[in-house]
């Protein structure tokens, strides 16, 4: 019985935070703005204890105003179903691998020293770069990015589900002002608080965070010295990345089982039938490594520690798969020697620019010809594909698209 009464409490102060959360979020109510002030004064102990002086709580949460309308941008469901195929195809764009190699060359030095002091393979680190922020384009692009504190309040005061996570992200984000690493209107990010080149949350920024540039403060804005060492520090020390291994490579596989579980060297490998899929010989033949091949009937690869380092950035094996295979194409390595299943080569920089073009002239606006694809060119897409009628209209910008396009409508 009193089980049942503390849970039918919790619920009943659940819809209670959750009702007032949801009416700051349609214009607010003078309730739901007394509910928050009184979470912001009943959390103020909390930041106290962890050290965070009682001027900097009352300048940054006495006028903050907390961001709701992330409650929808995390219930929302990702609006495109991508094959890996396309979700590779689409991060490894001719657009991005010129950017990438552009990127390489202005930041050589810097690149350089991050390898002789952490080890990690600067290709690695550019496609790093250009998977979070598209080589820090998009760091405090309106469009994509909020103030990161008024985000946090909101997730710690009126989203339930992960109270915990979000209380202790808005203290880290508490403790970076009062250390005057950052005023909080500097703070930008995703709307669950990641900011900067290479996308730190508070807690990383705080904990692994490198004032690499020696300026006074860590800032993974503005120059990326100090979010490019933070990010290879946290490869090393929480990704466990070794020096001097690469990710891995694509194989073929001959008869080997590939589990995705039984590690081997190279050369145990290759003694079972397993060779590298160029043909050429395993640089490191003692290095020890697994056989996955992530899509049936789809390339295999020979996976060790460091693609495991970069997945602990991410744990999506999509997003670990491309960024690998980015920074291998950065480096001036050809594209996968097998094709996914149902897969079709990436369209070249013309061709997507093409594909712009030709949807903006029949009424579908990509937001730019550059060849970039980003959600207004993947919008525009869907909607020739619904009216067209093909299926399934996934929003890929594709080959298949472009010979559409071209015939019409």
């Amino acid at each position: 019985m009193q089980t049942n009464l503390l849970a039918l409490t919790r619920r009943k102060w659940l819809t209670s935070a959750l009702a007032s959360a949801a009416s700051l979020a349609f214009g607010g109510t003078a309730s739901a703005q007394s509910a928050f002030t009184n979470w912001v004064a009943n959390f103020r102990p909390r930041a106290l204890k962890r050290g965070i002086s009682e001027k900097t709580y009352d300048r940054v949460m006495g006028s903050v105003k907390p961001d709701t309308s992330v409650y929808e941008l995390q219930r929302k469901q990702p609006e495109f179903t991508e094959e890996l195929w396309q979700y590779i195809n689409r991060r490894c764009s001719e657009y991005r691998l010129n950017i990438g190699k552009a990127r390489a060359r202005e930041h050589a030095a810097l690149l350089t020293r991050i390898e002789k002091d952490y080890g990690v393979d600067r290709f690695l680190m550019l496609a790093l770069w250009g998977m979070e922020s598209s080589f820090g384009d998009v760091i405090d692009n309106p469009k994509y990015m909020r103030a990161v504190i008024p985000a946090l309040a909101a997730l710690a005061w009126g989203e339930p589900r992960r109270r915990k996570y979000w209380e202790a992200e808005l203290l880290n984000a508490l403790v970076i002002v009062d250390r005057g690493w950052a005023e909080p209107a500097k703070m930008i990010g995703s709307w669950a608080g990641a900011m900067g080149h290479t996308q730190w949350m508070p807690e990383v920024w705080l904990n692994v965070g490198v004032d690499y540039d020696n300026d006074g403060r860590i800032n993974p804005f503005g120059s990326p010295a100090d979010a490019f060492a933070g990010t290879a520090r946290y490869l090393v020390e929480r990704g466990k990345y070794k020096r001097g291994e690469t990710w891995g490579c694509e194989v073929k596989a001959g008869g080997a089982h590939a589990d995705n579980r039984t590690w081997r060297t190279y050369a145990k490998w290759r003694e079972l039938g397993v060779v590298r899929a160029d043909g050429e010989a395993f640089a490191r033949p003692n290095d020890n490594v697994k056989l996955w091949r992530p899509v049936q009937g789809g390339p295999a690869f020979l996976v060790g520690q460091n693609y495991l380092a970069v997945r602990s950035y991410n744990p999506s094996d999509s997003y670990t798969l491309a960024l690998v295979h980015l920074g291998d194409r950065i480096r001036g390595e050809p594209d996968f020697r097998q094709q996914f299943p149902g897969g079709e080569r990436a369209p070249t920089l013309a061709e997507v620019q093409e594909i712009q073009r030709r949807l903006n002239e029949q009424g579908f606006r990509t937001d730019g010809l550059d060849g970039r694809v980003g959600t207004d060119t993947l919008v525009a897409v869907r909607g020739f594909q619904q009216k067209v009628g093909i299926t399934p209209a996934d929003g890929y910008p594709g080959l298949k698209v472009l010979a559409r396009l071209r015939q019409g409508l």
